[in-house]
């Protein structure tokens, strides 16, 4: 793995969990809460990926796992894998999609 210089990771992200509550009707409403703030890198994942997928490299961290996603501001990333790619507990590189939300009428 290429090492990447802590100043890479300038983003300030936050890390979103799921909660499920249930709406009342049988069904379920998911929000997302905040929790902690990790420091990370974003870049592109490259044009044969499309509009709207991006890398994420950050600091390792146990538990990160699909059903999260980061908030960059008033952005927000969807994970979509999780990965220690050299398995020494060094960095966690995640693979993001931009989410795009609607704004309600």
């Amino acid at each position: 793995m290429t090492h990447v210089p802590l100043g890479a990771r300038r983003r300030r992200l936050v890390l979103e969990r799921p909660v499920d509550e249930p709406d009342g009707f049988g069904g379920r409403l998911r929000r997302f809460v905040a929790g902690p703030v990790l420091w990370g890198a974003v870049e592109p994942a490259g044009a044969a990926a499309g509009g709207g997928r991006y890398r994420v490299r950050l600091r390792y961290r146990p538990g990160v796992v699909p059903a999260m996603r980061f908030a960059d501001g008033p952005r927000r990333f969807a994970i979509r894998s999780a990965d220690d790619p050299d398995g020494a507990r060094r960095a966690l590189v995640c693979e993001v999609e931009e989410v795009i939300e609607e704004a309600s009428a």
